[in-house]
Order: structure tokens, then sequence, then C-alpha cells
């Protein structure tokens, strides 16, 4: 059985259901999707936890903490959730990426 593990990151020009991929090795599985806000993030994680008995869940850095904490409630206590964030000059270059592509400033 293979390990399972959903990755999801945000992009404004999103749609869920065109941007989306799965890599399979035999022993791992991950899945790719890409969403425009948190809704669709919620959406998504609940889907692929009821629906492809996922292991895992990792977030690309645009995710808040109650963002995450979101998503870990929806997913349950079987999948793990995990955010992929660098180190400090690492982060720094990410959010000029970012911006420079003319993603939403984070919220509050």
């Amino acid at each position: 059985m293979a390990f399972k593990v959903l990755f999801i990151a945000h992009a404004h020009d999103a749609d869920k259901e065109k941007h989306r991929s799965s890599i399979e090795t035999g022993a791992y599985s991950l899945y790719t999707v890409v969403v425009k806000n948190q809704a669709e993030a919620l959406e998504i994680s609940r889907d692929f936890a009821e629906n492809m008995n996922i292991d895992s869940i990792l977030l690309c850095p645009g995710f808040t903490h109650n963002d995450v904490a979101e998503i870990s409630k929806i997913a349950g206590d079987k999948v793990a959730v995990s955010v992929a964030r660098g180190d400090g000059p690492g982060s720094k270059i990410s959010a000029e990426a970012r911006r420079r592509e003319g993603y939403p400033p984070r919220r509050g």
C-alpha cells in the first residue's frame, strides 16, 4: 500500500479541477492541486481525506497558521498536516517571488 500525500498550493488564477496532477511509484503517491483560496483548500482536503485515504497533506508556504488549523480539523486525526516553509533567506526569496507574481498580501 502506497504512502499517499496531497500537496496543495495557492494561485489566484487556479482552476482546482484543471490544475492538478498525480505521480505514483507503487510505494508513493503524490497528488497536487492548486487552489484559489482557503475555501477550495478545505474542499479539496475533505475530498482527498474521505475518498483517497491520504496519509499526509503538505501545504505551500502561503497558508497561515489558522488555515493549517482549519485544514487539520477537516482532514481528521488520521491525516498528518505539514507546511513547506523554508529557512529565513529561503522564505524571503519565496515571498519576493510571490509578490512579483501578484499574489495578494497576507491577511490580517
